[in-house]
């Protein structure tokens, strides 16, 4: 017999069927689980996916289920929509973890499920939290099984999708986007745990204050809201009326820093370097450091930072700034030999001035030009002209023959001497802007250009 319990049908108790998210409701149990949702309409912020007549709703309703794939931050309502499912419908119904759980487990309940399907048209709903957490061979035992119908599969991810996931079990689950719960939707929740006889049942009292600083600092994760809350009504000392009293003071004690949802090997690690990277290349200083906060507040490594700023400053700097890149390297250096938080402000610094220099991508479009031109075979021999000749054979064979030394012309410029492989002569790939010390660049340029068309005249 499968060590897996299941569930036959919404009057069961999902609290025996040893589920991932039913703990038991007792008082010692975290707020948050106590206080999960049990029905669709006890659900708070996630209206545009499960109103009244969405699909997924009217799906969950009518038993209709079919594989799906809950996207979206911790605490936005994912296990607790699971939950919500478990209680409705008459299929059997197995929670699963992908931490816990190996090849082995996953081989041994797909062929029970097949078997109830088989010999008793009982559909199995598998709901796998963390699914992002199984490898590919693990995520390819479930796919013959959801492929045939026996099994309807719910996975739950922190992560994209698209980069966790097998492409052919994801092109048979439809994916539901989770968003962070707004301040509003966790007030809310909070509020209902105050009056609630799961919750604490209005034995604690609690400040409005301190209601909606929890609701501001979790960062749209309703969890972190309700256990922040719980664990402050665990140990706030009695107020006058022999209730344990939960002020403001308390709440910001007890708390001294928000949710910060950061998964450095993650999207949201992709996410927050391309929000610092566009919020410079648009040049605003503000967003920039808080992006940066973010990264760094969140457990970044800084040297990853300064990487991506050395590369930015190459990049989307380039000679509008020729100094950036010396900032850059030394605010990278900076952070080397200060360690943390000491060269979290050399970040900073160089985040504002990066933010604030004048922008030219001129390089990184120019290089990418030739680039692409060796890879489309543009690969010549260096012009003779142009080579050395240290022997009197090279010179023979008319290694040198031609050049100029550019120190001896005027304007310090051989202006008739063709530098491209003759196949790319004339070509331009480097084309300055006019921002900062471009516009100069740009001017020497146009003035070498005005002394090589005299060349070319005759003049």
């Amino acid at each position: 017999m499968s060590r897996h319990r299941s569930h036959a049908g919404p009057s069961d108790d999902a609290a025996n069927q040893g589920s991932l998210f039913a703990r038991q409701a007792g008082a010692t149990a975290p707020l948050a689980d106590r206080m999960r949702p049990r029905d669709l309409d006890d659900l708070v912020g996630q209206e545009a996916l499960l109103g009244e007549g969405t699909l997924l709703r009217n799906a969950i309703e009518n038993d209709q289920l079919q594989s799906i794939l809950l996207w979206g931050p911790p605490g936005c309502g994912k296990t607790t929509l699971a939950s919500v499912i478990a209680r409705r419908t008459k299929a059997r119904f197995v929670p699963f973890s992908a931490v816990l759980s190996g090849i082995k487990e996953i081989r041994e309940l797909m062929k029970e499920a097949a078997a109830n399907f088989r010999g008793y048209g009982q559909r199995t709903i598998v709901f796998i939290d963390e699914i992002h957490r199984f490898n590919k061979a693990q995520q390819d035992a479930f796919l013959p099984f959801v492929e045939s119908g026996e099994i309807v599969l719910i996975g739950a991810t922190t992560e994209n999708p698209s980069f966790e996931l097998n492409s052919a079990l994801l092109s048979r689950s439809r994916v539901h986007v989770l968003e962070g719960l707004d301040t509003k939707a966790i007030r809310t929740l909070l509020e209902r745990a105050v009056s609630s006889p799961r919750g604490l049942g209005g034995k604690v009292a609690v400040d409005d204050e301190a209601l909606d600083f929890f609701a501001e600092r979790a960062g749209g994760d309703a969890r972190f809201a309700l256990n922040a809350l719980g664990f402050v009504a665990e140990t706030a000392p009695a107020g006058d009326d022999n209730r344990p009293h939960v002020t403001i003071e308390l709440a910001r004690e007890s708390l001294k820093r928000g949710a910060i949802y950061y998964d450095k090997s993650g999207e949201e690690h992709f996410n927050l370097i391309s929000a610092l990277h566009k919020s410079l290349r648009n040049s605003d200083p503000d967003a920039s450091l808080y992006w940066l906060a973010r990264m760094l507040e969140g457990g970044e490594d800084p040297k990853y930072i300064a990487r991506r700023m050395v590369r930015f400053a190459s990049e989307d700097v380039g000679l509008a700034d020729p100094i950036a890149l010396q900032l850059a390297n030394a605010a990278r250096d900076a952070v080397h030999f200060l360690g943390m938080p000491e060269g979290k402000l050399a970040l900073a610094q160089l985040a504002v001035y990066l933010a604030t220099a004048p922008k030219s991508n001129a390089i990184y479009r120019a290089y990418k030009a030739v680039a692409a031109d060796i890879e489309k075979g543009a690969v010549y021999p260096v012009p003779l002209t142009l080579r050395n000749a240290p022997t009197r054979l090279m010179q023979d064979v008319g290694y040198g023959d031609g050049y100029r030394y550019a120190h001896d012309e005027p304007g310090g410029i051989a202006a008739d001497l063709e530098c491209l492989p003759g196949a790319l002569a004339g070509k331009t790939y480097y084309r300055p802007s006019d921002h900062g010390f471009e516009k100069r660049i740009r001017e020497r340029i146009d003035e070498w250009q005005r002394l090589r068309d005299e060349a070319e005249r005759g003049e």
